[in-house]
């Protein structure tokens, strides 16, 4: 059986829908929670990592030293080319590993919505994401890694999503969320965030309608990706 190892950050923030499509591809996979003793499976030497999101940002290393560790284990994956997935938080940790800059974006894009993909996306999984609201929650941004594709942006963002080859993908937004069943959780653990932005966790609540077809499409994009990963 395949290994994966998802680092997590705050335990709301997790694999959502991918957990699926993982076990399906024949995954089993173990999450290494920060501030918890990490499981007997390095991540460093998976089949798969995946890093999630987080509410802080990477050139916070000061605050958070175990960020420099992360970073650490996603150098030597991302050199010798192991497949990795980061989202949100995972794709700026991604960047940052790849010797790109991770800074404040001056704008906090928290809401449901596209993503506009490029010509090079259409040739990709995350072509399954055309015209389908997904759920956007950050105030940071990155510069695109030295020889990397771009996917996807925003009017607000324009790194949202990048790859390089078909191991290494960095997704900034949340393609995880299921929006009938998982956003509560996020209400409520970024009830202080959301206070500060002035954002009305009715209206996101509200607003997920718009990413109903979301769960299966996200389904389809990771199982893709899954099945095109080179040992």
């Amino acid at each position: 059986m395949k290994t994966a190892a998802v680092i997590r950050h705050v335990p709301f923030e997790d694999l959502g829908t991918i957990a699926e499509p993982l076990m399906r591809a024949g995954y089993d996979y173990t999450y290494s929670d920060i501030g918890h003793a990490l499981p007997s499976r390095d991540p460093a030497d998976t089949d798969l990592l995946i890093v999630l999101g987080g509410p802080i940002g990477v050139y916070e290393d000061d605050k958070y030293p175990f960020l420099r560790d992360e970073i650490a284990i996603l150098s030597t994956r991302l050199n010798e080319g192991k497949p990795t997935l980061g989202i949100c938080l995972g794709a700026q940790l991604i960047a940052c590993a790849l010797g790109a800059k991770v800074y404040p974006s001056g704008v906090k894009e928290i809401g449901w919505g596209p993503v506009d993909l490029t010509k090079a996306a259409a040739a990709t999984p995350l072509r399954h994401l055309a015209n389908t609201a997904v759920l956007h929650w950050h105030g940071d941004t990155f510069d695109l890694p030295p020889g990397a594709m771009h996917l996807a942006s925003t009017p607000a963002c324009r790194n949202q999503a990048f790859c390089i080859g078909p191991n290494i993908l960095g997704l900034q937004f949340h393609p995880e969320v299921n929006p009938s069943a998982g956003i509560e959780a996020w209400l409520v653990g970024h009830a202080a965030e959301l206070t500060g932005a002035g954002i009305d966790p009715r209206a996101l609540r509200s607003g997920g309608t718009a990413g109903s077809s979301l769960p299966a499409k996200a389904r389809d994009l990771f199982a893709e990706w899954l099945t095109g990963l080179q040992p």
